[in-house]
């Protein structure tokens, strides 16, 4: 009997724990592979830091400490070693600072009394902690060049709640990086934390404060319905309780890492009137209610759902045009752009304030341009845009006294580009106009700044393509619209003006080919005669880009994803 139940303990301990502990490295392995979005925050000699200042380094470590930790503390010593060992490799640190406790002088004192020899910055709103999906300090993460976690855990093995080695046994940061920089992954990129647990803003709301009824609608409604509706391209609603309680966990994962709503511009550069983020606040609101058990509330006070124009962005259209025919769109493979031919058949000039395009078939559609040219012409190329539709892009819809000019008689020219589903699909999609009211008092143009001569080499990870544009007579600039395809990796737009400032209009440090946006000016820019908009742009051409087709091939200009483009469109008023 004795031995039966010996033979039983030593199966239960062959099979069983093994099994829960792959359950733990799992959940914990969840955070690997995340691509960390750009965010800025202020370190303790008052400058503003954001992860798109570090693009020569091939690896980023964030540490996560606080200034009452005494294990955290302990490592510090060991952390500036780390960093001066790894410099010359351009391997970077970064200590993060989100302890609810901590103010910006005791992070400062902390930092000067502790010797930290790399840059201290305070996250007071927990993005960091977000995005990161700390937990303990001192929790360590590695980041790649394409600023993805590769590894997340403790420094080494050496202290711990009940112990104090004076050696590692495993120096698990250290490894981690030398294997990585060795182009290898690391051994184990997932080790568990023993520290100080992070306190979280979120945590401390009181259950049952927020609501749906009082707060969630709304932020919803603001923040959301835009896209979360009927007859959108977004994957389901939430117009509703029931449609916000039934995908709460999945809106409390892409809120957190800052995923929704998709806005990739750098906040330190531009003002823009259609920013999509969310603050720190509603992140925290939205999230305490999903914890605290999405309370309704009293349900009078649910504000009135807004109605939508049978989808329509803009309102009532003055016009709707559509495809001449039906499109049928493969099962699979790749489909080469396709073009067709609208007449407008306006008699006389007509002034468009707000355009939008909608896909026939959400799920084959993957973006949509409407050019104009005049009738009878044969061109494709080179043509005034009057809008589109694309991943994340707004609808056209300029302020009062601002129209773009359809002259009579013009045609349309539509540009469409298909992403095969799976199984074969038609589209028949649809352009809208809304006419000015009046006459405008100026007239909107589209502008660009482009390079078409561009060769990307195979294998290149960070390959640079500028393009300008030199305004000829005085404008007003109203929005900005940089578009790559999969390989463009980082974008920035800047006016160089006649008396020699410079000014950084536009940067989107991670460019991402599935959320193209028109950033619109929330106070436009004049433009004096002689200004140029210079555009910068970056490619991956890299086995680490993701997206990549083929990264052993030379990459030039042309209208396939496969192939590239770098194009800075501007609006301006003239």
């Amino acid at each position: 009997m004795h031995r039966r139940l010996q033979t039983l303990l030593l199966v239960l301990t062959l099979f069983v724990t093994p099994y829960y502990a792959d359950a733990a490295d799992n959940d914990k392995d969840r955070r690997l592979g995340r691509q960390i979005p750009n965010f800025v925050l202020t370190n303790t000699k008052g400058k503003d830091l954001a992860l798109a200042d570090y693009p020569e380094y091939k690896l980023l470590v964030f540490v996560f400490l606080g200034t009452e930790c005494p294990i955290g503390n302990s490592y510090i010593p060991d952390l500036n070693t780390l960093a001066t060992k790894y410099k010359s490799q351009k391997v970077g640190f970064v200590a993060v600072n989100s302890n609810l406790s901590d103010t910006t002088a005791d992070i400062t004192k902390h930092a000067e009394e502790y010797d930290i020899q790399f840059p201290v910055v305070i996250d007071a709103d927990q993005i960091a902690a977000d995005i990161f999906g700390a937990e303990r300090t001192p929790e360590a993460f590695i980041l790649d060049q394409r600023r993805t976690i590769r590894y997340a855990g403790r420094i080494d093995d050496r202290i711990g709640y009940r112990f104090k080695r004076s050696k590692a046994q495993r120096a698990d940061l250290d490894e981690a990086i030398s294997e990585l920089l060795e182009g290898e992954s690391p051994t184990i990129a997932s080790t568990e934390v023993d520290g100080c647990k992070i306190t979280r803003k979120y945590d401390l709301i009181e259950k049952g404060a927020i609501t749906y009824a009082s707060h969630i609608a709304k932020l919803l409604q603001t923040r959301c319905q835009n896209c979360h509706r009927p007859n959108t391209a977004a994957p389901f609603e939430l117009l509703t309780y029931d449609d916000a309680r039934n995908w709460s966990e999945m809106i409390k994962e892409t809120v957190l890492q800052r995923r929704m709503p998709p806005w990739n511009a750098d906040p330190r550069f531009g003002d823009f009137e259609n920013d999509l983020h969310m603050t720190s606040k509603e992140i925290s609101m939205l999230t305490a209610w999903i914890d605290g058990g999405m309370p309704m509330g009293d349900e009078s006070k649910i504000p009135a759902t807004p109605e939508y124009s049978d989808g329509w962005q803009i309102g009532d259209p003055d016009h709707v045009f559509e495809m001449p025919r039906e499109y049928k769109v493969k099962a699979n493979g790749t489909v080469a752009y396709q073009y067709f031919v609208t007449p407008t058949d306006f008699k006389e000039d007509v002034w468009v304030q707000a355009a939008e395009a909608r896909p026939g078939n959400w799920k084959a559609v993957h973006h949509i341009i409407v050019y104009h040219r005049p009738k009878g012409s044969t061109q494709f190329r080179r043509l005034k845009s009057l809008g589109g539709f694309a991943p994340g892009e707004e609808p056209t819809v300029l302020p009062d006294g601002i129209g773009m000019k359809l002259p009579a008689g013009s045609e349309l020219v539509w540009q469409l580009h298909y992403t095969p589903t799976g199984k074969p699909e038609v589209d028949r999609s649809q352009f809208a106009i809304k006419f000015c009211r009046e006459e405008p008092k100026k007239e909107a143009e589209q502008d660009l700044a482009i390079n078409t001569r561009f060769r990307i080499p195979p294998g290149a990870d960070s390959h640079k393509v500028v393009a300008s544009k030199t305004v000829n007579r005085e404008s007003t600039l109203l929005a900005l619209m940089p578009h790559m395809h999969v390989r463009g990796k980082s974008f920035t737009y800047k006016a160089i003006f006649p008396d020699g400032r410079v000014e950084t209009l536009l940067s989107v440090p991670f460019y991402d080919f599935n959320w193209q946006h028109e950033y619109r000016l929330k106070t436009p820019i004049k433009l004096p005669a002689g200004t140029v908009i210079e555009c910068e742009a970056y490619f991956d051409n890299s086995n680490d880009n993701p997206a990549n087709p083929d990264p052993a091939k030379w990459v030039t200009w042309g209208d396939q994803t496969w192939e590239e483009m770098m194009i800075g469109f501007f609006t301006v008023t003239r």
